[in-house]
């Protein structure tokens, strides 16, 4: 028999608070968690590797793993890793088009190609992961040069916060985009994390 834990969900901290969220509301008891930092979509070649680090580190407690990211940036790295590992990704390229959907992201997408997106994450923390890191704090005149091709904001909202379609608003004016909110909750994360919560009898690979 085998005697491993459910599943373990190796996830992009981005999405700590909204899996964190889900699991609450819905009650995922054998739905487990490993979060790896954020700060590695600044240096996405370093995905992949901490993802495959992870499963190894992981598969013999678990009789599944999934993988909660996008290609983000990895340009085919991590699905090659994940097709070595035999494991499974939420689809899409990123997590814009899986919390919008591919159908609202790909509709947004061909209304404005200069779009720049804001999730719930990216806008809690967007001084920390956006302004400092491109020194916009240091040099603002970058400004125009870093953004010459954008033209909106749209933020994708996941849950509702006091002030936050504001301070979306406010970062659209203060770099001179048009803006543009939509509610798109948890998209393709909750469903395929209540699919995944909903099927634990199989295991992703032979026990």
């Amino acid at each position: 028999m085998d005697t491993r834990a459910g599943t373990l969900l190796i996830a992009c901290g981005a999405l700590a608070r909204e899996i964190a969220a889900l699991k609450r509301a819905n009650g995922w008891s054998a739905l487990e968690v490993r979060c790896l930092p954020a700060q590695l979509h600044n240096r996405p070649e370093r995905i992949a590797p901490a993802v495959q680090e992870a499963i190894r580190e992981n598969r013999g407690r678990y009789a599944r793993i999934f993988v909660v990211y996008g290609d983000c940036g990895t340009r085919g790295a991590l699905d090659a890793v994940l097709a070595a590992e035999g494991i499974e990704r939420l689809p899409g390229a990123h997590c814009y088009e899986f919390l919008a959907t591919p159908a609202l992201f790909a509709q947004l997408s061909e209304a404005q190609p200069g779009t720049f997106y804001l999730t719930d994450f990216l806008l809690r923390h967007f001084e920390r992961l956006v302004v400092r890191p491109l020194g916009l704090d240091r040099h603002p005149e970058l400004t125009a040069e870093y953004f010459r091709n954008y033209r909106k904001l749209v933020y994708l909202s996941q849950a509702p916060r006091d002030g936050a379609i504001d301070a979306a608003r406010q970062i659209a004016a203060r770099f001179g985009f048009q803006f543009e909110h939509r509610y798109t909750g948890y998209g393709e994360l909750g469903t395929r994390l209540a699919a995944l919560a909903a099927s634990q009898e199989a295991p992703a690979w032979p026990a």
